[in-house]
């Protein structure tokens, strides 16, 4: 199995599925592997850092989160090496492009990204609608072959690679407060640590850039124990919007007929959903098979 979540910055993936790529880990697959992209160079979102010195700094503190998890990671680029601007949410041919490149090379079975809001009325990060509408238009151009040829050429247009279209799954996104969904949702509760530790790399954010923003209403924390604190309310605050138990991690995900369209046995098969609700998956299971 390949799983791949694509995101707009660093940091926002182990939010919203570090948990449940870890316990795909740890079920020791046959050449398992995970990758995580990101889709901004980072260099706007911090207050007294130059520009240049966030891009650097966040990076670093992405490689040592994947080095705790295992996965891999990739900074999203232009043909020409530059990464995508942070900040700006303007959807692009080369955006687009970029993500049809990237996700034909690694080919996964599963790929992740960020909800489309359904209320105008919610919030939202431009980055983070960028990226959903992004992967959303491409999703059925990852098995065109010729699609962006003017972006990333081949030398013999004749010869072309079948690529397999991925089942395509929104997460959870705290800026659209209200409009989340959960459909499937993975019990992320033994994973807490390795979630907290792979968070924790981030510092340049969540003792930094966050407590400056005051969105989230964040201090600065002091270690690792009191950072486990806040992550537990975090994910208390989640688990009372989508009305599941709190005192335990969740992640949740909503899977779309962007891509591959599943049966409800496969995700219960591939994904460590556990015994969902019977309401819940009955409402799944037709919604499924209407697209299907």
């Amino acid at each position: 199995m390949r799983v791949l979540c694509v995101h707009a910055h660093f940091d926002d993936f182990e939010f919203v599925a570090s948990g449940t790529f870890e316990l795909l880990r740890r079920r020791g697959l046959p050449d398992f592997r995970a990758r995580v992209v990101v889709c901004t160079d980072g260099r706007a979102g911090h207050q007294f850092r130059t520009r240049d010195e966030t891009a650097r700094l966040r990076q670093a503190e992405q490689e040592a989160s994947a080095a705790i998890g295992g996965y891999e990671f990739e900074l999203l680029r232009r043909p020409d090496g530059r990464a995508f601007e942070e900040g700006h949410g303007t959807l692009s041919t080369a955006l687009i492009a970029a993500l049809w490149h990237s996700i034909r090379a690694f080919e996964p079975d599963y790929l992740f990204c960020p909800p489309l809001p359904s209320d105008p009325l919610v919030g939202v990060h431009p980055d983070h609608i960028t990226v959903a509408e992004a992967v959303r238009r491409v999703a059925y151009m990852i098995n065109v072959p010729h699609a962006f040829l003017d972006h990333y050429p081949v030398a013999d247009e004749t010869q072309s690679r079948w690529v397999k279209t991925p089942v395509i799954l929104n997460t959870y996104d705290g800026y659209m407060a209200g409009d989340n969904a959960g459909d499937l949702a993975i019990d992320v509760e033994p994973a807490f640590d390795v979630i907290a530790q792979e968070s924790w790399c981030h510092q340049c954010q969540i003792n930094e850039w966050l407590p400056w923003v005051a969105r989230h209403h964040m201090e600065p924390t002091a270690d690792l124990a009191a950072w486990k604190v806040k992550l537990r309310e975090r994910f208390n605050r989640q688990a009372r919007e989508l009305g599941l138990a709190t005192d335990r991690a969740w992640e949740v995900f909503v899977p779309t007929a962007w891509g591959i369209v599943p049966t409800l046995e496969q995700l219960e098969r591939d994904l460590p959903v556990g015994k969902l609700d019977p309401a819940r998956r009955a409402r799944l299971a037709a919604r499924l098979a209407k697209w299907a």
